[in-house]
C-alpha cells in the first residue's frame, strides 16, 4: 500500500520505494545485514513479510533484536517517503535506484559494500558510462595542483573518459570543471542528501553537472554535511571507476582514504608527483612508494586501463614546455624559482638582482598568472599543462 498517496516516482512503484526506505531506516539493520536479508529473502516487502510470518527464520539469520525491529515501523519513515516522493516529482532529472534496479552502476554492484539506494540527480546514463577515473585530491591545493586537476581532468573527458570526484573545493570542483570544459561527462558523489548542494558555492557547478552528468548520493534526503559521512561516501568514488587519480593529498587525507578503497577493490590508482618540500605531496610520493603509478600526462592513464577501456582514444592534449617567452630579469626569476617555493631573499640571491627590478619583474609575472605569491612571502611558478 502506498503510504503516502503521492505520485509514483520516476523508479520503481511508490509501494516498491516505500519497502526500501523502511528498510534503510530499520534500527539495527545496517547495510550488510540487510544485503544478507535480501539475498535470504528476497526484495523488501518479502523481508517484512517474513519478519511477521517466519520470524523464527529471520531470527536465525539477523538475531531476535534486529528480527524485532523489522516488525516495527520506523519513527521516520512516512515523513522520509512523503520527502522522497516529492523530491521525484519535482524535477524529470531526479531519480532514485534501488540495489535491484538494471540502472544500478555495474561497477558499484561488485564492491563489497554497494548502497541499498542511490539518490541521483542528473542523467541515468551517465550511471552506464563504460570508461570511467576518479580524480581526488585535495581541499587546499596549490595553484599547480588546480591547474593539473583540470588539465588531466579535461585531457581525459576529451578521450572519452567519464570523470568522477566528490564536489568538494579544491581538486574535486577543478576536476568537475576541466570535464565540463571538455564538454564531457562527470559524476559528483556528495555527503549529503541531494535537497541541498555542499559547499553552497558549487551550486553553479553542481547544475552544469546535472545537465551532461549526474550527482549521486546514498544518504537521505535532508541529511546535512556532517563530518563523518564524507570518508564513507569516499567507497563510492573509487568503486564507480576503473581507476583513481590523485593530484595533490597531504598526510593523512580523505583523497588516501579513496586510494586504499581502490585498491582493495582491485582497481588501479595513479599520483602525480610533486616537490619534495611541499606537504600537498606528501601523500601522492607515499602512494608511489607503496605501488600507485606514477603520471606526468593523461596518456599515461589511458595506455595503463586500455585492456578496461576498449576504444579509447588517445588524450588530444599533453602539457609540454612553455615557448621561452621571457627574457632578463624575467627569466631569471623563472629560472631561479625553479618547482619549489622560494623567498625574496633566496630569490635576490640566486638572481643578483637588485630589489627594485626583482620586485617589478616579480609583480608582472604574478599579474600574468606565471609566478603566485603564497602565504609567509613565498613564491611559486605555475606551469600551464
Amino acid at each position: 500500500m502506498n503510504p503516502t498517496g503521492a505520485s509514483a516516482p520516476r523508479t520503481g512503484s511508490p509501494e516498491d520505494l516505500a519497502h526500501w526506505l523502511r528498510l534503510v531506516l530499520t534500527p539495527s539493520v545496517g547495510p550488510a545485514t540487510a544485503r544478507k536479508l535480501l539475498a535470504r529473502f528476497g526484495l523488501p516487502q518479502r523481508v517484512f513479510e517474513a519478519a511477521l510470518n517466519e520470524p523464527a527464520a529471520v531470527e536465525a539469520l539477523v538475531g531476535q533484536r534486529t528480527a524485532a525491529a523489522l516488525r516495527d515501523t520506523p519513527a521516520e519513515w512516512r515523513s522520509q517517503c512523503d520527502l522522497t516522493l516529492q523530491w521525484l516529482a519535482a524535477s524529470g532529472d531526479h531519480h532514485v535506484i534501488t540495489l535491484a534496479d538494471a540502472a544500478y552502476p555495474r561497477e558499484l554492484l561488485t564492491t563489497e559494500d554497494p548502497p541499498l539506494l542511490l539518490w541521483v540527480q542528473g542523467q541515468l546514463a551517465a550511471l552506464a558510462h563504460p570508461r570511467r577515473l576518479a580524480v581526488v585530491g585535495s581541499r587546499n591545493p596549490t595553484p599547480q595542483g588546480l591547474e593539473n586537476a583540470r588539465h588531466f581532468a579535461r585531457a581525459l573527458a576529451e578521450a572519452g573518459v567519464e570523470i568522477v570526484s566528490g564536489l568538494a573545493l579544491g581538486i574535486d570542483g577543478a576536476a568537475h570543471e576541466g570535464a565540463l570544459a571538455a564538454a564531457g561527462p562527470t559524476l559528483a558523489v556528495v555527503g549529503t542528501g541531494l535537497d541541498s548542494v555542499y559547499p553552497k558555492r558549487h551550486a553553479g557547478l553542481a547544475a552544469a553537472m546535472a545537465e551532461r552528468g549526474a550527482i549521486i548520493s546514498e544518504l537521505l534526503l535532508g541529511t546535512p554535511p556532517i563530518a563523518p559521512n564524507f570518508p564513507k561516501r569516499n567507497r563510492i568514488i573509487a568503486g564507480l571507476a576503473h581507476g583513481t587519480l590523485v593530484v595533490e593529498a597531504a598526510l593523512p587525507s580523505g583523497s588516501l582514504i579513496t586510494a586504499r578503497l581502490a585498491i582493495e577493490q582491485g582497481r588501479e590508482v595513479f599520483a602525480i608527483p610533486g616537490s619534495i618540500h611541499a606537504t600537498q605531496y606528501k601523500g601522492c610520493h607515499a602512494l608511489i612508494r607503496q605501488g600507485a603509478k606514477l603520471v606526468e600526462s593523461a596518456q599515461d592513464i589511458l595506455e595503463d586501463l586500455q585492456p578496461v577501456w576498449p576504444g579509447v582514444t588517445h588524450a588530444s592534449s599533453q602539457p609540454g614546455p612553455e615557448p621561452a617567452r621571457y627574457s632578463g630579469p624575467h627569466a631569471a626569476v623563472l629560472q631561479a624559482l625553479g618547482h619549489d617555493a622560494t623567498d625574496f631573499d633566496a630569490l635576490q640571491a640566486r638572481t643578483g638582482l637588485p630589489t627594485p627590478p626583482l620586485q617589478a619583474a616579480l609583480l608582472e609575472l604574478e599579474l600574468e598568472g606565471r609566478v603566485v605569491r603564497q602565504p609567509g612571502g613565498l613564491f611559486v611558478q605555475l606551469v600551464r599543462a
